[in-house]
C-alpha cells in the first residue's frame, strides 16, 4: 500500500498544532501555577492557545465531516443568482488555482471521478462554513480573558481566510456539475439510441 504523503499546508497545521499545545501548556503552567505571572506570558499563551484552537478543531471537524455523506446536489450547495456577479467582482479566475490545498490528490481530474470531485468539493465547502462557525466561537474566549479588540481581529482575519475557500468550491463546482451532467446526457443517448 502506498504511504500518502502529506502537503504543505497539512504538514505546517500539524506542526503547528503540536508546537503550540506545548507552548500553550507550558506557558499557562507557568502564569496560573504562580510561577511568573507576568501579562507577557499570559497573552504568549493566550496567542498560542487560539492557533491551536483554530488549527486543531479545523482538523477535528475535517475528521468529523469525512463520516458524512455529502450530496453535492443538496440545495445548500446551489449557485445563487448573485455569486456570478460576485465572483468577477473579486476576480476569482485569477487566483482561484494559488489558493492552498490540505489534500491535493483529493482534486486530482486525472485520478477521481467527476463525482468524486463534486463531493470533494461540496465537503470541503461544508468543512469551510464550519470553521467560520469555529471563528465566531472564538469570540467567547473574550469572557475568559477580555481584550476583545484581539479576539474579534483575529476572527475576522479567521473568518476571511476561510471565505476564500468557500468561495473557489462554490466557483469551481458548476463547472464539475456541467460535466457531470453532460456525461450524463451522452449516456442517454448512447442508452436510447440502442
Amino acid at each position: 500500500m502506498k504511504k500518502k504523503n502529506l502537503s504543505g499546508p497539512a504538514v505546517f497545521m500539524y506542526s503547528a498544532i503540536l508546537l503550540t499545545a506545548c507552548m500553550a501548556g507550558f506557558l499557562f503552567f507557568l502564569y496560573y501555577s504562580g510561577a511568573f505571572q507576568n501579562g507577557a506570558v499570559l497573552w504568549s499563551a493566550v496567542v498560542s492557545f487560539m492557533i491551536l484552537y483554530h488549527f486543531g478543531l479545523r482538523i477535528f471537524m475535517g475528521t468529523i465531516t469525512s463520516k458524512l455523506k455529502i450530496d453535492y446536489r443538496h440545495p445548500w450547495y446551489k449557485t445563487r443568482k448573485f455569486e456570478k456577479g460576485l465572483y468577477r467582482f473579486l476576480k476569482v479566475r485569477s487566483w482561484k488555482d494559488k489558493v492552498l490545498t490540505f489534500e491535493p490528490d483529493k482534486y486530482d481530474f486525472k485520478n477521481r471521478t467527476l463525482d468524486e470531485l463534486a463531493t470533494t468539493m461540496s465537503k470541503s465547502e461544508l468543512d469551510h462554513w464550519i470553521n467560520e462557525l469555529i471563528s465566531l466561537f472564538s469570540l467567547l474566549f473574550i469572557l475568559l480573558w477580555g481584550c476583545a479588540p484581539a479576539f474579534l481581529i483575529s476572527a475576522f482575519f479567521a473568518m476571511l481566510f476561510d471565505a476564500q475557500f468557500i468561495i473557489v468550491q462554490r466557483y469551481n463546482r458548476p463547472i464539475v456539475l456541467r460535466l457531470i451532467n453532460a456525461k450524463e446526457r451522452k449516456r442517454q443517448r448512447a442508452t436510447a439510441c440502442n
